[in-house]
């Protein structure tokens, strides 16, 4: 069954009559999310520090947000995640995710960089791969300056997040600096959206196969690129030699089936997968601790299995 909580979330949305996102502009679906958060979101937690920092990127700075975790010395050398936000390459920022990245980097132990990636459709694919690609490499060229340890850095998101994550992993392995670990939330791995859980939760559970279809349609500009593997990760030819992953999906997700099928590409391919479905859930849950318990327990998850990774 749906979580008591998730379906007492969903009654709630119902009740209030908030508007598909699908029916939304960019602009009004962007002040909506970030309005939202204050409802579903638990209070921000204090961390050691936090610095808003520009990052080189191809086209001009990208914005980019490091917490250290709470009782970490200043002078500390810290492993690193550079986290991604979701919200189908449209919608969401640094802000948004404010919330998870703190917990994150609190229980974990590790460092995090939030990335302000562009988005569309104001700025289209591959941007938003750019920016993510470019931002990791900072980091790792500013280590010293950000008191992070360039040997053990990961990459991690959630949905949207969650496929840049995988893209820059591949990319860095392409590059010859390869990263420490991928942390995948319920991420997009095929932009063709053919996977069975696409049709069995493609209504109902706040992502829809009618708001896949409108982020997508303001991140990619045809359909010719949903094949690019810099879009969709599970069509990459070549999956082997990549970090070690930890794949997380939500029983009621439209992108759980693909979740599960890219931590199975990569297993097929030699890597070391960790995949962990939480049947119960929705998508979006992870960053939505004030009112699903399950947000917590996800996170205590994954911040044991990246602080072991990272160790």
């Amino acid at each position: 069954m749906l979580d008591p909580q998730a379906r007492a979330l969903i009654d709630l949305m119902i009740e209030r009559a908030a508007p598909p996102v699908h029916t939304l502009s960019p602009a009004e679906a962007r002040r909506l999310y970030v309005e939202r958060k204050g409802f579903t979101q638990t209070a921000a937690q204090p961390v050691a520090e936090v610095q808003t920092l520009s990052a080189a990127g191809p086209h001009g700075p990208v914005s980019v947000r490091l917490y250290r975790p709470f009782g970490a010395a200043s002078a500390a050398v810290l492993p690193l995640l550079v986290f991604f936000h979701g919200g189908g390459w449209t919608i969401g920022d640094l802000e948004t995710h404010d919330v998870p990245c703190r917990e994150l980097c609190n229980a974990s132990g590790c460092a995090l960089l939030s990335v302000d990636y562009r988005l569309g459709p104001e700025h289209r694919f591959p941007a938003a791969v750019d920016d993510c690609i470019a931002a990791t490499r900072w980091a790792r060229s500013q280590a010293a300056a950000l008191r992070i340890d360039p040997t053990r850095i990961a990459v991690g998101g959630d949905s949207a997040g969650g496929n840049l994550a995988a893209v820059v992993a591949i990319a860095e392995r392409d590059a010859g600096t390869p990263l420490a670990f991928q942390l995948l939330i319920y991420p997009a791995t095929d932009m063709r959206a053919v996977a069975p859980s696409h049709t069995v939760n493609g209504q109902g559970y706040l992502l829809t196969a009618d708001s896949i279809a409108y982020y997508r349609g303001h991140y990619m500009a045809d359909a010719a690129q949903w094949s690019d593997w810099r879009a969709s990760p599970l069509l990459a030819p070549d999956l082997t030699r990549l970090p070690p992953a930890l794949v997380l999906t939500a029983g009621y997700d439209p992108l759980r089936d693909e979740g599960r099928e890219y931590a199975d590409a990569l297993s097929t391919a030699g890597n070391r997968v960790q995949y962990v479905c939480f049947e119960r859930q929705v998508h979006g849950f992870f960053a939505m601790g004030g009112v699903i318990d399950e947000a917590g327990s996800a996170i205590a998850l994954m911040a044991a299995v990246l602080k072991r990774a990272l160790s």
